[in-house]
C-alpha cells in the first residue's frame, strides 16, 4: 500500500486523520456493492499493463489469481473489511496485497481512483440496467397478455375524476403499457451512454505509460471509449440521466397505481387486489388495504421531483437564454497566456515524479509514496519541488539519477499523455476530429426544424 496508514494517497501526509473526518470521507458502506465491478475492471487493467510492458506475464497471472481469490471471498461472504478501508478500491487492493505481496502495488500504475470509480460505476449500472430492462419488459408483457385476454370488457374512461367516455378495459391497460414502453426504450438509450469506457484516463490528464485503451474497452466489452480524460473522470451525466429515467418511469407507475387504488374502493369496485398484495387493519376487521399500490406511489415520491408543464416552460426559457449567453461569452473570451504560464508550479509535477520512478521499475504504490515524501521534504525545507537536490532525492530512493531533471519540463509533462483521450497534442487533435465528425453526423441526422408560430 502507499503508506503505513493504508491510504492510497498517504505518501505526502503525516499524522492521523480525525476519526470524524475518516467516517465522513468513507464510502465503503455503500460502494461495497461495486466489489465485482472493481475486480472486473482491475483484471482488465492488469492485462493492459502487461501489454504495455509494465507487468511481466508472471506478475499479471499472480494479480489475476489474487483478484479471483478476492472475488471468491466477496461472493462467499467471507471478505473481512478493515477499519482503514475507506472505499471498495482500498479494500480490494489491501486484500490483494495480503494475498500476493508487493506485486499488488503495481496494479494501480497509471490508474487513479478517479477513472477507477467511474469505471466501476459504469460497469455496475450497465448490468443493473440490463436487469431492470428485463423486469420492465416482463411487466409490459404481462399487461399486454391481460389486455388481449380481456379485450371485450368495457368500462368508463375518466377525466378530472369524472366519467368521460366508455372505453375498453384493455384500452386503459394499454395506455399505461405504452407509457412503460417509452421507459423501456429510454432505458436502453441511457444504457448506451453508460456503456462508454473511462478507464485509462488517469486522474485528469490521461495515461502516460502506453496503456492501450482499445484493449481495455474490448476486455470490458464497452461500446466506446471516452473522448477526453478530464471529462471522463468528472462527468456524471449518465447518473443524472438514469435518475431522470427512474423518475419518469416511477411517475408512470404511480399514475397506474393511483387509478387501481380508486378502482378498488367500494365506491368504484372495479377491481380487487389479491390477498398476496394487500394487508388488513389492526382495528377494523373488514378492511383490505391496497398497500402494494400505496407503496409504489410512496416510493415514487422518493425518486422524482417537480414534474409539471409550468416547469417545462420555465426550464426551456432558461436553457435558451443560458445557451445563447454562454455562446456569446465563449466567442468573445480573451485569454492571458502569460498569466496561465506563470500559474504553473513544480509541485504540479509530483505525479510525473512518481511516473519517473515507475519507469525505473518501482511499483506504482511505492513510487506514489516516494513522490509524496519528496513533496513533504520540499515543503519542510520551504523550497519548490524541483529545487530539491539529487542527493536529497536519493535519500528517498536510490533510483533517482541525473535524468530526473527532465521531469520538470511542463511541455514534456503534457506531451507524455498520448493515450486516446489524453492531453497530448496528438490526442487533442484526435478529440477535435472526433467531435467535428460527431457534429457532422448529428447535423446530417437532425435537419433544422422551423420554430412553431
Amino acid at each position: 500500500m502507499a503508506s503505513e496508514s493504508g491510504k492510497l494517497w498517504g505518501g505526502r501526509f503525516v499524522g492521523t486523520v480525525d476519526p470524524i473526518m475518516e467516517k465522513f470521507n468513507s464510502s465503503i458502506a455503500y460502494d461495497r456493492h461495486l466489489w465485482e465491478a472493481d475486480v472486473q475492471g482491475s483484471k482488465a487493467y492488469s492485462r493492459g499493463l502487461e501489454k504495455a510492458g509494465l507487468l511481466t506475464k508472471a506478475e499479471m497471472d499472480q494479480i489475476l489469481h489474487g483478484l479471483d481469490k478476492v472475488a471468491e471471498e466477496w461472493a462467499q461472504g467471507t471478505f473481512k473489511l478493515n477499519p482503514n478501508d475507506e472505499d471498495i478500491h482500498t479494500a480490494n487492493e489491501r486484500r490483494l496485497k495480503e494475498l500476493i505481496g508487493e506485486t499488488a502495488g503495481k496494479l494501480h500504475t497509471g490508474r487513479s481512483r478517479n477513472d477507477q470509480v467511474v469505471t466501476d460505476l459504469r460497469l455496475w449500472m450497465r448490468q443493473n440496467c440490463s436487469t431492470l430492462s428485463a423486469l420492465l419488459c416482463e411487466l409490459i408483457r404481462t399487461m399486454v397478455d391481460r389486455a388481449e385476454a380481456e379485450r371485450d370488457v368495457l368500462f368508463p374512461g375518466y377525466t378530472h375524476l369524472q366519467r368521460a367516455q366508455p372505453i375498453r378495459w384493455s384500452h386503459w391497460i394499454l395506455s399505461h403499457a405504452v407509457a412503460l414502453t417509452r421507459d423501456s426504450e429510454r432505458l436502453l438509450e441511457v444504457q448506451k451512454r453508460i456503456n462508454v469506457l473511462p478507464l485509462g484516463s488517469g486522474a485528469i490528464a490521461g495515461n502516460p505509460l502506453g496503456v492501450d485503451r482499445e484493449l481495455l474497452r474490448a476486455e470490458l466489452d464497452f461500446g466506446a471509449i471516452t473522448l477526453n480524460s478530464m471529462d471522463a473522470t468528472s462527468e456524471r451525466d449518465f447518473v443524472a440521466e438514469f435518475l431522470f429515467w427512474a423518475s419518469l418511469c416511477m411517475t408512470h407507475l404511480s399514475r397506474m397505481a393511483e387509478d387501481l387504488i380508486l378502482y378498488g374502493t367500494k365506491e368504484f369496485s372495479f377491481v380487487q387486489l389479491s390477498d398476496a398484495y394487500s394487508t388488513g387493519s389492526s382495528l377494523m376487521p373488514q378492511k383490505k388495504n391496497p398497500d402494494s399500490l400505496e407503496l409504489i406511489r410512496s416510493k415514487a415520491g422518493r425518486v422524482f421531483g417537480r414534474e409539471d408543464k409550468e416547469a417545462v416552460f420555465e426550464v426551456s426559457d432558461t436553457m435558451s437564454a443560458v445557451l445563447q449567453v454562454a455562446t456569446g461569452v465563449i466567442s468573445t473570451l480573451q485569454i492571458h497566456r502569460e498569466n496561465m504560464g506563470r500559474a504553473l508550479s513544480p509541485d504540479m509535477l509530483a505525479t510525473d515524479l512518481a511516473y519517473y520512478l515507475v519507469r525505473k521499475g518501482m511499483p506504482f504504490r511505492q513510487a506514489h509514496e516516494a513522490s509524496g515524501k519528496a513533496v513533504f521534504m520540499a515543503e519542510t525545507k520551504g523550497v519548490a519541488l524541483n529545487q530539491l537536490s539529487l542527493q536529497e532525492l536519493q535519500t528517498i530512493s536510490p533510483l533517482f539519477s541525473g535524468d530526473v531533471s527532465h521531469v520538470w519540463d511542463y511541455g514534456h509533462s503534457v506531451e507524455q499523455y498520448q493515450a486516446l483521450g489524453g492531453t497530448a497534442r496528438s490526442s487533442v487533435d484526435w478529440q477535435i476530429g472526433q467531435l467535428r465528425a460527431l457534429l457532422r453526423a448529428q447535423q446530417a441526422e437532425s435537419p433544422p426544424h422551423p420554430s412553431p408560430k
